[in-house]
């Protein structure tokens, strides 16, 4: 079987052997975003068109190619939800020489009920299930950071914070990257940031306590986009974590560092998972997928 994570910016597609393993992967810039309309089974093509000649004929795909804004929308499925409610509710795409499956999104409600929604961190989330009937708290950084919480094997729901987003913005187009040079690192600045997180004032406040702790030279420029990443994810994890917990951690990249610590200076453990969990999250619902 052949397996996709297509998302906005890039695609992962996976190589997969009759048992789940992966026997090749390739990973490029290739996201929905530079597909142009009626352009999905061309950039599919060429992909993985050399796997297809090889003899594979089942493929399946996950992330936002399923949006409205991809290949096909697949509408979301409301949680809690499984692995079989997932291969339930795949959708078939029309595509010449293999058959192609996408996996829906999931959404849910906060407790206020407000809406969430997600595409594609469902297949990283099981792949990163130790069992099958697990309770787990995973999060998944990012620009828009995931924590999701599964219960007995289920996903129960889940809520999504503009973490990494709005790093970019603060840092980029405010007042706040004008004293910024260098950027966020794990060590003694993040660290301030994050124990700056947990006293009173709320987010906005001590978003301008970093302008103010540099005109005051407290806070050198080569250390204020370290401490900026640490206030935005100490309160990420403060709002998730409303208590010490072992905390998976699924994704790459140096925002897997700088949450671990921060998880871990909030008196949680953080166990950092299988980067290719989103390979075998989708083997595991290829395995429950009607493909006749």
């Amino acid at each position: 079987m052949i397996a996709v994570d297509w998302g906005t910016s890039s695609a992962r597609a996976y190589r997969l052997a009759p048992d789940g393993a992966v026997l090749a992967r390739r990973e490029g810039t290739g996201g929905i975003l530079r597909v142009p309309e009626g352009g999905f089974p061309a950039a599919l093509t060429d992909m993985v068109g050399d796997w297809l000649a090889a003899g594979e004929t089942r493929v399946l795909l996950s992330g936002m190619v399923g949006s409205r804004q991809g290949w096909q929308e697949a509408p979301y499925l409301a949680c809690p939800a499984g692995l079989d409610a997932l291969a339930g509710a795949v959708v078939p795409v029309p595509f010449a020489g293999a058959t192609v499956r996408l996996v829906p999104g999931l959404s849910a409600e906060d407790a206020s009920g407000t809406p969430e929604v997600m595409r594609g961190e469902e297949v990283q989330v099981f792949g990163a299930l130790a069992r099958g009937d697990e309770d787990a708290l995973i999060c998944l950084p990012g620009s828009h950071a995931k924590w999701v919480r599964v219960a007995g094997g289920r996903i129960a729901g889940f809520t999504t914070s503009m973490t990494g987003e709005a790093f970019a913005a603060l840092s980029g187009h405010t007042i706040l990257g004008r004293m910024m040079t260098g950027s966020a690192e794990p060590g003694p600045a993040f660290e301030a940031g994050v124990a700056r997180s947990a006293d009173d004032g709320g987010l906005l406040h001590h978003l301008f306590g970093t302008r103010a702790l540099g005109l005051f030279g407290r806070l050198a420029p080569e250390d204020a986009a370290s401490y900026l990443s640490g206030l935005l994810i100490g309160h990420d994890v403060a709002g998730a974590m409303t208590e010490p917990a072992l905390v998976r951690l699924v994704g790459s990249g140096p925002l897997m560092a700088l949450y671990g610590r921060a998880i871990a200076l909030r008196g949680g453990e953080a166990v950092a998972g299988d980067p290719d969990s989103a390979a075998r999250g989708l083997a595991l619902i290829g395995e429950r997928t009607e493909w006749m």
